[in-house]
């Protein structure tokens, strides 16, 4: 489990989940964008085989967030959600007159991003204002105002009164 603290979002992955990505599909495309027990009842009541897996992964998703980054789960959004495909075991069943058929068994990797919607990143400039004041400027410009400029109101960088 990788995490991104910045952004307000963390990730659980099911590798080799042996399902074809396209049926997988299927039911990501409808709890992409969805809450987090939104997203629990439609899984639940859903009758596709895939529900199951991505039902355990969502909830690993919720635990990482609580656990790891101290999230609440009601404020939970499934704010990214993919299927990639993975390796096809391929087999050989024995069929009439001595013939041989394939058989095809795809796997999937599933992806499930949460993020906190009360999360709010702060950056750690934005509380910071800049002040132009150096030693030899006090000394040598006694008579000049001698203020500090806050970067969102003022005209720039060197917008000195």
């Amino acid at each position: 489990m990788k995490r991104n603290k910045t952004e307000g979002k963390v990730y659980a992955l099911s590798r080799h989940i042996f399902m074809s990505a396209h049926k997988v599909r299927r039911v990501i495309d409808e709890i992409r964008g969805r809450s987090y027990e939104e997203t629990l009842m439609l899984l639940e009541l859903m009758p596709y085989r895939a529900c199951y897996p991505i039902l355990k992964l969502v909830y690993s998703a919720a635990a990482n967030a609580r656990h790891n980054l101290g999230f609440e789960e009601g404020s939970l959004v499934i704010s990214e959600a993919e299927v990639n495909e993975s390796h096809t075991l391929k087999r050989l069943k024995p069929r009439a007159r001595g013939r041989s058929y394939a058989i095809k068994r795809p796997s999937c990797h599933i992806r499930i991003v949460v993020k906190d919607t009360a999360f709010r990143h702060i950056n750690r400039y934005d509380h910071l204002f800049l002040c132009l004041k150096k030693a030899e400027w006090v000394k040598n410009n006694k008579n000049k105002d001698k203020t500090c400029h806050d970067m969102d109101n003022s005209g720039g960088l060197w917008d000195k009164k």
